[in-house]
């Protein structure tokens, strides 16, 4: 699996009209438990279903379009965050140690 990077807000629009089940990772390339919590799921993610999207949001470089994820999904922006994306409704946000590629992947085989 492979991360897609998140660079302008046409990726946003993207994502919530997709079909079917996305990922977005927020992450903070300033802070070190963003690092931790990054290197865990992705040890992880080979639970997670092949067909979903993984994307990557940078936010110290995209500090905008963190925002606009915040408000699109209708979630309380955090760092590290995690938001399982369903058919354009945010079903799971996760922040800090409770970010889990093995939950992720529950949500999605239910």
């Amino acid at each position: 699996m492979q991360w897609k990077n998140i660079t302008d807000l046409t990726q946003i629009s993207q994502i919530q009209n997709q079909e079917g089940y996305s990922l977005i990772f927020k992450h903070s390339t300033r802070c070190s438990v963003s690092s931790m919590a990054k290197r865990r799921f992705e040890m992880d993610w080979d639970s997670i279903p092949e067909n979903t999207s993984l994307y990557f949001l940078d936010l110290i470089s995209y500090r905008d379009l963190s925002a606009q994820i915040a408000e699109t999904f209708q979630v309380h922006h955090e760092s590290p965050q995690i938001l399982l994306i369903k058919d354009g409704d945010c079903i799971l946000d996760a922040s800090h140690s409770d970010i889990s590629a093995v939950e992720v992947a529950e949500m999605i085989n239910t």
